[in-house]
């Protein structure tokens, strides 16, 4: 974790933390104490009306502005388009800045604080190589407004933040739980299929009629950007990619049908149009449900080029413990394909990961046409034929000795150091393996 010397800030510092760091005041004081720790989303306990003050002062202060990390290198904290930037001081200066910009999305009811360590692990470890936006368009009561709309918001928060940055070349996606839905709505939306440009015509004195020559020629080999940049990882972290309807997909209704049903008709009342969406019970115009149209193509949004664009795409997983996503929807598997116990090992230097399934392009289209016989296609069946289009690599992970077992939904990202810390490996395996 990044350490700081005292959560007294200097008269600067003071006045970047009264005017940086915006999320504090509207995440804490928009949600009823108990609110978010009764649905199991966002925070992990509720705040009692002595602590709430306090922890407002807390992220008041941590929030923005210079800290150091464990290397003793100056990481800046910068608002930003909606969010926060985060990169090294010193390469921010340099002749040639950090071009990968990497953009972090949060879960339901959560806000740009929720990825604050992981960002700081992603700059002090590549700190020449990555700007980290953490977004902030999406927060509290606002992941209720639906996967459609927070995608929308996302994408224009996005092309601001690449306006501002000419430097970056590349993108990649770090999304937890809702927030890998949003994402993949939101890349569909910045989804181009440019022409490349062929660089040897573009020289001499015939170097803007090659130009002309070149985008004009219906030969020219195309290539996919997302919001104008060079697609890298698309990772996501506990994500019910497949929605949250069906068996366990739930866990914490215990795989009880009655309460899934339930819950599928209630979720709405609850989380708004979020909950229709998670739920598969949208029907706008009397299209099929968002999730489920969100597998292919359509005229308007890309969703599948889209993701077959980034050179990487990854579904971190809890095996167990997750209480508010179940294994198959966030790693994108039949109940069949799930890895057996006995293939789960320990790693030792990520303690937590145990199991890694590395897809190629071959075996993901027959993952696709694999389907039990005689068995009726469902929603949840065609999601899966849709998104293993394209090959995803599966990283399965489990708390079950850990003290934190049971908010394993939080640990995965470590959402909150203090409560969250046996997750740090996770995090640093998904750096370490990192597309740059």
């Amino acid at each position: 974790m990044i350490a700081t010397t005292s959560l007294l800030p200097s008269p600067k510092q003071s006045a970047v933390f009264n005017s940086g760091h915006r999320f504090s005041d509207r995440f804490f004081c928009s949600i009823p104490s108990g609110f978010v720790s009764n649905l199991g989303f966002g925070l992990d306990r509720s705040l009692s009306t002595a602590e709430g003050p306090r922890m407002m002062e807390y992220f008041r202060r941590i929030g923005g502005g210079w800290f150091r990390g464990g290397n003793g290198k100056a990481l800046k904290v910068e608002a930003d388009s909606c969010g926060e930037d985060i990169f090294d001081a010193a390469s921010a200066n340099a002749r040639d800045p950090p071009d990968h910009l990497v953009i972090m999305v949060n879960g339901i009811v959560g806000s740009s604080a929720d990825w604050r360590y992981a960002a700081e692990q992603f700059v002090k470890k590549l700190p020449e190589k990555v700007i980290v936006h953490r977004s902030e368009c999406n927060y509290s009561k606002l992941t209720f407004d639906g996967v459609d709309l927070m995608g929308e918001r996302l994408a224009k928060e996005v092309l601001g933040v690449v306006k501002h940055k000419p430097e970056v070349r590349k993108i990649s996606f770090v999304a937890h739980s809702l927030g890998g839905l949003v994402a993949r709505y939101a890349i569909a939306r910045l989804y181009e299929h440019l022409p490349k440009l062929d660089l040897s015509s573009l020289s001499g004195n015939s170097s803007s009629q090659g130009h002309m020559n070149t985008v004009q020629c219906p030969e020219q080999p195309h290539e996919a950007r997302i919001a104008g940049l060079e697609p890298m990882n698309f990772i996501t972290f506990a994500t019910p990619h497949l929605g949250s309807r069906g068996n366990k997909q739930l866990p914490f209704l215990c795989g009880l049908s009655f309460l899934e049903r339930r819950a599928s008709q209630t979720a709405h009342f609850i989380v708004g149009r979020t909950g229709k969406h998670l739920f598969l019970t949208d029907n706008d115009g009397g299209k099929p449900p968002l999730l489920v149209q969100m597998v292919n193509d359509s005229d308007d949004l890309k969703f599948i080029s889209a993701l077959r664009a980034f050179k990487r795409r990854v579904a971190y997983a809890n095996a167990n413990y997750d209480h508010m996503v179940g294994w198959r929807t966030s790693s994108i598997r039949r109940q069949h394909e799930l890895p057996k116990p006995n293939l789960l090992v320990t790693d030792k230097k990520y303690p937590h990961i145990v199991y890694v399934e590395q897809e190629t392009m071959g075996n993901s289209l027959n993952k696709a046409l694999t389907i039990v016989r005689d068995q009726t296609t469902d929603l949840e069946e065609e999601m899966i034929k849709g998104l293993t289009q394209v090959p995803w690599e599966r990283v399965d992970v489990s708390f079950h000795k850990s003290r934190q077992r049971y908010i394993a939904h939080s640990t995965i990202q470590v959402k909150t150091y203090w409560l969250n810390s046996d997750g740090a490996d996770v995090v640093f395996h998904m750096i370490d393996n990192f597309l740059l």
